[in-house]
């Protein structure tokens, strides 16, 4: 069915022209140029490379931000998960319940660690982790020992079902919030819901450096102390060592980029969720928000707050509209285009198609459309037009 736009104010030739891109990491560069530059170069002249001030400054920083008692920094997100994971005492012959609507990531560092990913299903609206399909696995899966929900796309998992489940079976719940700093549920930050959490700085994400770079936070004094001890080689002292550990330290560099950036980044949470309310409104507009309509718009948790990493629609004739979009110099990106119990890498793990059929649906209909900080309302509205003319 053709969907008739309503008439709207629509972007101008010109930057039409120009396109819009998925993400502009030189925008965000341009206005912190000095003040980055500034706190590497006291790196540089400090000659402390590698866990030194910098990464202990940024760490308090963060802990006090999420409302965490420790943040541990380490090299990257996925590092974050695989040592959360360890200092969780999760290992060989256990189980961890997770979502297959993710990175690769988080399943990965399941398997590294030597445990068995079991995947759920997820919720349709908001693409977390559906705690119903959770708690049925829980109840035929004896080995289960972990539950391993993702925040996608900037919004919190529903952690009340996740949590009472946990409780219920004694299970450890591990937040994966690589997607998610900044992020709430029922008022308490992502990285304060679970015994232990991990997030991602990778340069695409919300709070970004400039490399790989992550970190694991806690309430729980015990299990900081031993993510820190595994991040450098299971050594508390130079050269003694307690246990085989990991060479995962968060380098002073990017510790110093991102204490810059977390100043701001209530700032540019706020900025994302007035550009998520933009397209809300540009899309009633042109008549792509009603029930019937090919296009369905990004749910909110009413117990969440959304950071919008990602804006995430749901498209008919997805590849086709994205096809248009590139010709139209408007970036896009599938997040995901297969879920992790359908990759190659899974097979040994017996997942036949349609065994998660919300997750194998999203896969199908998924799109992100350009979010950051930056952006400006004429490149929103060349977005929406786009799409509009697609769906004409």
């Amino acid at each position: 069915m053709k969907t008739k736009a309503i008439p709207v104010k629509r972007a101008s030739d010109s930057a039409r022209r120009k396109g819009v891109p998925l993400l502009d990491l030189s925008r965000q560069y341009a206005a912190l140029r000095t003040e980055v530059l500034a706190a590497i170069d006291a790196v540089c002249d400090s000659q402390q490379y590698i866990l030194g001030p910098a990464v202990s400054d940024f760490e308090t920083r963060a802990a006090q931000f999420l409302g965490a008692n420790f943040c541990v920094g380490c090299a990257s997100g996925t590092d974050a998960i695989f040592l959360a994971l360890a200092a969780a005492g999760i290992g060989p012959g256990d189980e961890v319940v997770t979502t297959p609507f993710s990175f690769l990531a988080t399943a990965s560092s399941i398997t590294r660690i030597g445990a068995r990913p079991v995947f759920a299903d997820i919720d349709p609206k908001t693409f977390n982790l559906d705690p119903k399909s959770v708690q049925s696995l829980v109840e035929h899966h004896v080995r289960v020992r972990a539950i391993l929900p993702v925040h996608l796309y900037g919004q919190c998992a529903d952690m009340d079902g996740l949590r009472q489940i946990a409780e219920r079976f004694s299970l450890v719940v591990v937040e994966d919030a690589a997607q998610a700093f900044g992020s709430t549920w029922r008022g308490r930050r992502a990285g304060t819901l679970g015994a232990l959490a991990c997030f991602s700085f990778y340069p695409t994400k919300n709070l970004n450096a400039f490399g790989d770079a992550g970190a694991v936070t806690t309430n729980n004094v015990d299990l900081a102390a031993r993510v820190r001890l595994l991040r450098a080689h299971g050594s508390l002292q130079r050269y003694y060592h307690e246990e085989i550990g990991w060479n995962s330290r968060l380098d002073s560099v990017q510790a110093a980029v991102l204490s810059v950036k977390l100043k701001y980044l209530e700032k540019w949470n706020r900025q994302r969720h007035q550009h998520a309310d933009t397209y809300a409104k540009l899309f009633r507009a042109a008549g792509l928000a009603s029930a019937d309509s090919p296009v369905c718009l990004p749910v909110t948790d009413p117990n969440s707050s959304h950071i919008y990493h990602q804006y995430v629609i749901r498209a008919q004739r997805r590849d086709d509209l994205r096809r248009f979009l590139t010709d139209h110099g408007i970036g896009s990106e599938v997040f995901y285009p297969v879920p992790l119990h359908r990759q190659k890498c899974f097979d040994y793990l017996g997942y036949g198609e349609g065994s998660l059929p919300i997750a194998e649906a999203a896969a199908c209909e998924v799109l992100a459309l350009p979010m950051f900080a930056e952006l400006r309302d004429d490149e929103l509205r060349t977005v929406v037009d786009a799409i509009a003319d697609f769906y004409s």
